[in-house]
């Protein structure tokens, strides 16, 4: 094992980026279906679901698993949770992009819905234990989501605008945890995060 320098900068700011603009992404279309569904535009939020709230949140996973086992940079431990929480979300959104470019069905993902929301179940816990409520609010927001995506799953019309309209708030809650996470390191100010 490898021992360095711990790291007072860990990749967060890039996770909470990459989920929130998924999520800027994807929730208009849900909420008031602009733009309209069609092969073209599924091809495309699905391109943008594999690349941005997936593989953001999932590089910033692996960045903090690998700092916090093998290297020792990060030592906080609420940096597991976050570890867990990017992966498993960068994943999530993989299959999501993957499905909506191909135009698979979606009424499979009904099941994931239940094990992320004991993800974002687990995240709200841990965040609003150690008094973290800015993150406490974004793992509630995860949950919103993946219980509105448990029902739109299924092809209840209405959960499908629920999705959408808790998508967008997340995602801009994820925006302002971006911006708070980088004037901390950057500038040194200290916003709630």
């Amino acid at each position: 094992m490898v021992v360095l320098e711990p790291s007072a900068f860990p990749p967060l700011a890039l996770g909470f980026f990459g989920l929130g603009t998924g999520y800027l992404i994807w929730g208009p279309t849900e909420l008031v279906g602009r733009p309209r569904r069609d092969e073209r535009v599924d091809r495309s939020l699905g391109m943008w679901g594999i690349w941005l709230p997936g593989l953001c949140p999932f590089v910033t996973g692996v960045i903090l698993f690998v700092g916090l086992t093998w290297f020792q940079v990060f030592r906080e431990p609420l940096l597991y949770m976050a570890a867990l929480a990017f992966s498993a979300y960068g994943v999530h959104w993989f299959a999501l992009g993957w499905n909506r470019c191909r135009g698979d069905d979606p009424r499979p993902d009904a099941g994931t819905a239940i094990a992320y929301m004991v993800l974002s179940a687990l995240g709200a816990t841990v965040f609003f234990s150690v008094g973290d409520w800015p993150v406490g609010i974004f793992f509630l927001g995860q949950f919103a989501v993946h219980l509105s995506d448990l029902f739109a799953s299924v092809g209840i019309a209405l959960a499908e605008r629920a999705l959408g309209l808790v998508r967008i708030l997340t995602g801009a809650w994820l925006m302002y945890l971006t911006f708070a996470v980088t004037v901390d390191f950057t500038l040194g100010h200290h916003w709630p995060v």
